[in-house]
C-alpha cells in the first residue's frame, strides 16, 4: 500500500510523534492507522510526543574534550530530579563525547549515532523519554578548537564530572607551556562564567546592540542641552565605558581586578615565554532564554479543593 502524505500528517496529529517515526509506522503496519499508533507506542515514541509540549528547562551542561578541540552541549529534562538520575547523567555525557565527533554542530549531533545502539543521538533522547517519562530535548552544542595550545572548560555548579549548570569553553592558541596556557585557560573560563561577556571583542559585537546603545546614550546627552560636538564626546565616552563591560578582552579580570583580561593574557605570555591568542570562548548556561511555565500552587489547591 502507498503511504500518503495526508496519512502521515493524520499519524502525526493523532500520536504527536515526528514524520519520519509516523512515516516508519505506517510502512510496518500497511498503512493501518489504528495498528501504526500502537506501533508508534510500543516503541515508546507516542508517548515521547505526548511529552513534547511540556516545559524542559532544568537538565544538565555537559563539556567534553580531546586533544586541542572541547565541546560543550546542553540537554533538557522538565525536572531537576531528572538531573540527578544517572541514567540521564550517563545519556549527557555520551552526547557530549558525541559531540566531539562532529566538532558540536548541533544538527549534526542529533543525526549522529548514538553509542552501542542503532539510534541516532536524537532517537536515544526519544527512547529515554519512554523510560524516564519526562519530555527531554537536545537544545545546544557548540564547540571550540585551536591549531595549537589548549582549550581549557569551567564547570560551574558542577553535579558530576563534566556535567553541571553553567558550562564554558576559552581557546588560547600559543607555543607556550601547555599546563599553564591550560591553568590560564580555567581561570579565564570562571571569569566568562561570572561576567556572561556578550562577545570576545568590539569587533564581533552584534552591530545593532551597539546601536542601540549608542541611541540610548544620545538621547540621554542631548538632555543635557550641551553642544552636539560635546554630545559626541559624551556618547563616544559612555560607548568605551560599554565596551569594558560587555567584551571579554576589556573586562576587569576577575582573579585581578587591577589587569583587564587582555593584560592577564600579555603577562602571562611573558611569563610562559611565548605569545598567547584568546582566540574566543563558548558559555551555555542551563535553560537561559526558555521561558519557564508559572504556576500559582495555592490556586491549584483551592481549584483541587472546589474552592
Amino acid at each position: 500500500m502507498s503511504i500518503t502524505a495526508a496519512m502521515v500528517k493524520e499519524l502525526r496529529e493523532t500520536s504527536g510523534a515526528g514524520m519520519m517515526d509516523c512515516k516508519a509506522a505506517l510502512k510496518e503496519t500497511g498503512g493501518d492507522m489504528e495498528a501504526a499508533v500502537d506501533w508508534l507506542r510500543t516503541k515508546g515514541l507516542a508517548k515521547a510526543a505526548k511529552k513534547a509540549g511540556r516545559v524542559a528547562a532544568e537538565g544538565l551542561v555537559a563539556v567534553a574534550a580531546e586533544g586541542n578541540k572541547a565541546v560543550v552541549v546542553e540537554v533538557n529534562s522538565e525536572t531537576d530530579f531528572v538531573a540527578r538520575n544517572d541514567n540521564f547523567q550517563k545519556l549527557v555525557r555520551d552526547i557530549a563525547a558525541t559531540a566531539l565527533t562532529v566538532d558540536g554542530d548541533v544538527e549534526k549531533l542529533a543525526a549522529a549515532p548514538y553509542p552501542g545502539t542503532d539510534r541516532t543521538v536524537e532517537g536515544e533522547i526519544k527512547e529515554a523519554v519512554g523510560t524516564i517519562g519526562e519530555n527531554m530535548t537536545l537544545r545546544r552544542s557548540a564547540g571550540l578548537s585551536v591549531s595549537e595550545g589548549v582549550v581549557a572548560s569551567y564547570m560551574h555548579n558542577a553535579a558530576g564530572e563534566g556535567l553541571g549548570k553553567i558550562g564554558v569553553l576559552v581557546g588560547l592558541e600559543s607555543a607556550g607551556d601547555a599546563d599553564k596556557l591550560a591553568a590560564l585557560g580555567k581561570q579565564i573560563a570562571m571569569h566568562v562564567a561570572a561576567t556572561n561577556p556578550m562577545a570576545l571583542n568590539t569587533d564581533e559585537l552584534d552591530p545593532e546592540a551597539v546601536e542601540r546603545e549608542r541611541t540610548v546614550y544620545m538621547e540621554q546627552a542631548r538632555e543635557s542641552g550641551k553642544p552636539e560636538n560635546i554630545i559626541e564626546k559624551m556618547v563616544e565616552g559612555r560607548l568605551r565605558k560599554f565596551y569594558e563591560e560587555v567584551t571579554l578582552v576589556k573586562q576587569s579580570f576577575v582573579i585581578n581586578p587591577d589587569l583587564t583580561v587582555e593584560k592577564a593574557v600579555e603577562e602571562a605570555a611573558k611569563e610562559i615565554g611565548s605569545p598567547i591568542k584568546l582566540t574566543g570562548f563558548v558559555r551555555i548556561a542551563l535553560g537561559e532564554g526558555i521561558e519557564k511555565e508559572e504556576t500559582d500552587f495555592a490556586a491549584e489547591v483551592a481549584a483541587a479543593a472546589g474552592n
